[in-house]
């Protein structure tokens, strides 16, 4: 599969997959059913269909589809009357989408020390064994999340991976990645992995078999990239994690100079014969909330289709990727992303340069914020709920309801959605008004955001709604 370019894939596949899926799913992929009003199909999902991929390295054979940990579903243990509201992850809920998504296929779980506020591991692991599925049956990933400066130490970082271990209910890791590389740059890349010897011992738990594949994930400047591949005779990375989506592939990230072209990236990784493992294919969702007048474009090539798939099957149409990873908060979007991929129908030559060029510009041209709701920013030191604040304001730029002034024609009705909607989506306490640009969240942000520079502007946006002075 290495040896075969993305453009000779997609015309071999193109004819031999869409007919294995229309012979298995009935004419399409999105297996049949009704629409739900999120435009999700709601037939029966196959068990036998989910499309694998095989790492060269170690033959392990994985699912197409991998489960994100880094976004699962809470429930409120504290009400508003009792104080600020406070939240915990829904273990049950959890244990069911976990069990759900290993009984039709899906056998690669991505987690991190610093996800869920620290407790996504600990929740992935009490999921799998409830699953009642053999250890051999699933691939666990986590990551070396030493961003602090005090766990860059060499004793941090072997603390922080025996917790994993622990967490996780596992005496090894199938894939264990350095988080984040990238950010900061090479000073940052020694401190943390290189001059402390942190690498070296991690490529040692590698050789006794405690990890089975070692990579990194990258987010940021590009030499750090381009260092780590071109010491691949050193490292032998067994794959790497890149943002990849069709927005990005020829774009890079508009908001965000440093960060490459996904066409680099990729291409870089294929000619060495490196697995590469997707997040963002959706972008932190915005891929799947596109404003109304993209999502008439793409209902008009293929109604029957949810807009999410159309990223989904872009990813997964590359050859040269293992996995594509999805944070599934609700057993609906497992449900769709199974259809995509049960099995997967890979994209037509003619339908990605459609999505490279006239929809990635249809989206583009929308003023959204990068915000991948990843919530590396949280928490913020003086209370700000930055994540949420950035996912109300590209809903309701998607939705029309940020009005460029009072003259525009649906004014009061933006102008009230936007408020009411800002109410309730973030407390007040917890919004931009109270953003003193003290900057500690910048740094951690991997699409580069300048956090407080957004926060001023969706500020000043919100009091003119208010004092009526747009």
């Amino acid at each position: 599969m290495k040896d075969v370019s993305r453009r000779d894939f997609l015309k071999i596949s193109g004819t031999a997959a869409v007919t294995a899926a229309v012979a298995s799913c009935g004419g399409s992929n999105q297996v049949g059913g009704d629409l739900d009003p999120n435009g999700h199909h709601t037939g029966e999902i196959p068990k036998d269909k989910m499309t694998y991929r095989t790492n060269p390295t170690t033959g392990d054979k994985v699912s197409l589809l991998g489960y994100g940990m880094m976004r699962l579903p809470n429930k409120v243990v504290k009400s508003e009357q009792d104080g600020p509201q406070e939240e915990e992850i829904d273990q049950e809920q959890v244990n069911r989408l976990v069990k759900f998504a290993l009984d039709h296929g899906v056998n690669y779980f991505d987690t991190s020390p610093a996800y869920c506020r620290g407790f996504s591991e600990q929740s992935t692991g009490i999921a799998l064994k409830a699953s009642g599925y053999d250890r051999s049956q699933y691939f666990i990933a986590t990551k070396m999340s030493n961003f602090s400066p005090s766990q860059f130490p060499f004793e941090e970082g072997v603390k922080m991976f025996e917790n994993s271990l622990k967490y996780l209910q596992t005496d090894y890791i199938d894939y264990l990645l350095l988080h984040a590389v990238g950010g900061g740059g090479l000073e940052n890349l020694h401190q943390r992995y290189l001059d402390n010897g942190l690498l070296d011992w991690l490529m040692e738990q590698r050789e006794k078999g405690r990890i089975r594949n070692l990579g990194f994930s990258f987010h940021g400047e590009i030499e750090v990239y381009d260092y780590m591949l071109e010491h691949q005779d050193q490292y032998h990375w067994d794959f790497v994690q890149i943002q990849l989506n069709y927005v990005d592939w020829h774009n890079g990230n508009n908001q965000n100079p440093l960060n490459p072209d996904g066409e680099y990236l990729y291409n870089e990784l294929a000619k060495r014969g490196i697995p590469a493992v997707i997040m963002e294919p959706l972008l932190g969702g915005r891929l799947a909330k596109v404003p109304d007048h993209v999502v008439a474009h793409l209902k008009q090539r293929r109604p029957d289709n949810s807009v999410a798939s159309w990223a989904f099957r872009y990813a997964g149409s590359m050859p040269n990727v293992l996995c594509v990873l999805s944070g599934m908060t609700y057993m609906e979007h497992l449900e769709d992303n199974l259809r995509t991929y049960c099995p997967l129908e890979p994209l037509e030559e003619e339908d990605v340069k459609w999505l490279e060029g006239e929809t990635a510009s249809l989206i583009i041209s929308y003023p959204t914020i990068a915000c991948n709701d990843c919530k590396y920013c949280m928490p913020c030191p003086y209370g700000l709920d930055i994540p949420a604040i950035f996912v109300h304001y590209n809903k309701c730029v998607n939705k029309g309801n940020v009005p460029e002034s009072q003259q525009a024609e649906n004014y009061q009705k933006a102008r009230r959605a936007f408020l009411i909607g800002y109410d309730r989506s973030v407390p007040k306490l917890r919004q931009a008004d109270h953003c003193i640009g003290c900057r500690q969240c910048v740094a951690h942000c991997p699409q580069n955001i300048n956090i407080p520079r957004e926060m001023q502007r969706i500020d000043r946006f919100v009091e003119a709604l208010k004092q009526g002075t747009l």
